[in-house]
């Protein structure tokens, strides 16, 4: 996963050995937009020049000549991108071993010294947190969202900003779970919470963080990064027993990836359902013949009921629907669920069903078998939900059914102090030249993107 953006500056590697923190040097690495807009008008002023050269020459012979050098010039582009990367990744490995260039702005620290993010306080707000590689891997095996690989590709580190917004959701989590931090004039705790707010405004990667300090903490988390999945692709049947829509190929993937961080935990906690798993249709493979559930035997274990699911198909989705019910009743540890791409569960999935031989109809969402077991906040578990409007579907309502109306949380763009250290950082990551940063030049940048980090991140390397 975060391999295929670390391979890049091979040549740098012996430079990197006595770094402590890693440095993205990926050859899938793209150069940002100021090198293509500086080399964009280097090549057109050349070719100008070589028209009013050739003017002389036949239109035929000038179109050959382009076509056969077109495939040149993109290898060279290439190669050129190639070696800025790696040229860009020698000197950050030269400048880890210089502490003094990590002062963000009013000469304040650059990055936390703090090594965890339970121990995270508000004086580390507005600093970068340092992670590695193998620990994102071991910790967020499901996978990153596309704007915290996004981050890392193009700082070429794995560091994230410490947002205040951030603090306050671990916090009001870690209060449910220790009553003693309650206090009668704090914030209002909330069991269930659905992260909003604009685009690119850090929702996803907030989730990201929040299932990683939950992990730290050793509870039991239920990760979707990708819940958009759960209502597109794959083969769906609808089950004559539920008659709502089953996805097999779905439900086994959610089984795979809920085992990959939780089989500890899983081999621990006993099954306290033991109905039998009713069984669908295997993907591709219709139904069993003279069978319709599954037994499960006594003493088995959570994790035995998830591998139940991933080696038999046709209980895949049962399976699924169980463990939802399961882990409500889990009290040894604290449980968390937490899904991304939140608000694709409202509105019409992907699929159709045929009414005519010539018409169909939209199947909602909540007409999924697996959505319709998870959506719903309106129970005493701890749920994240979280919105993704680079998935968007349409606006929702306020109001929307099953969800709590105080659940709702907008998250902030960057503030103008964060934008302050987001533009240091990336000073300090050479995306923008030091000739040319200035606090006129930074605030330039925040205004102009209006606080999307995106945006920002894109438009740094522009400033002059």
């Amino acid at each position: 996963m975060l391999r295929l953006i670390s391979r890049a500056a091979a040549a740098a590697a012996a430079l990197s050995k006595q770094r402590n923190d890693t440095v993205l040097t990926s050859t899938s690495i793209l150069i940002h937009q100021f090198f293509y807009s500086t080399k964009t008008q280097t090549k057109s002023s050349k070719k100008k020049q070589d028209d009013n050269k050739k003017s002389s020459k036949s239109k035929s012979k000038s179109s050959d000549a382009n076509s056969l050098s077109a495939p040149a010039a993109a290898q060279a582009d290439s190669a050129d991108d190639l070696e800025s990367v790696r040229a860009r990744a020698r000197r950050l490995a030269e400048d880890d071993r210089n502490p003094s260039l990590d002062v963000g702005p009013n000469h304040r620290p650059l990055f936390t010294k703090t090594t965890s993010l339970s121990l995270l306080t508000r004086k580390d707000a507005c600093t970068y947190f340092k992670f590695s590689e193998d620990e994102l891997n071991a910790m967020l095996p499901e996978g990153l969202p596309t704007g915290m690989l996004g981050e890392f590709k193009d700082s070429m580190r794995y560091a994230l900003l410490v947002r205040q917004s951030f603090l306050d959701i671990r916090d009001n989590f870690r209060r449910i779970v220790d009553p003693s931090l309650q206090s009668t004039n704090g914030p209002k705790i909330r069991k269930q919470i659905v992260l909003d707010g604009p685009l690119c405004c850090g929702k996803s990667i907030t989730l990201a963080m929040l299932v990683h300090w939950a992990r730290e903490e050793g509870w039991l988390v239920l990760y979707v990064p990708r819940g958009r999945e759960w209502t597109h692709g794959g083969y769906f049947y609808k089950n004559p027993q539920t008659g709502l829509w089953d996805t097999p190929l779905q439900a086994e993937n959610v089984l795979k990836d809920f085992i990959k961080y939780n089989e500890s935990h899983l081999r621990e906690l006993p099954c306290q359902i033991l109905d039998p798993i009713p069984l669908g249709e295997g993907a591709g493979v219709g139904l069993l013949k003279g069978v319709d559930s599954k037994e499960i035997s006594e003493g088995s274990t959570l994790f035995d009921l998830v591998q139940m699911g991933i080696n038999q198909m046709h209980a895949s989705v049962g399976v699924v629907v169980r463990l939802r019910k399961e882990l409500s009743l889990v009290k040894d540890i604290p449980v968390l669920i937490a899904i991304d791409q939140y608000n694709n569960w409202f509105t019409f999935s992907e699929y159709e069903e045929p009414v005519t031989i010539r018409s169909t109809r939209p199947v909602h969402a909540r007409e999924l078998a697996m959505v319709n077991a998870f959506r719903s906040m309106m129970h005493n578990d701890m749920m994240v939900g979280a919105f993704s409007h680079s998935t968007a579907v349409g606006k929702l309502r306020k109001d929307l059914p099953h969800v709590p109306v105080d659940a709702r949380i907008n998250l902030p763009r960057y503030s103008p102090d964060e934008a302050a250290t987001v533009c240091h950082y990336y000073l300090r990551q050479r995306l923008v030249s030091r000739e040319v940063f200035s606090e006129e030049n930074w605030k330039k940048v925040y205004y102009l993107a209006n606080g999307n980090g995106a945006e920002m991140r894109m438009l740094v390397p522009l400033m002059h």
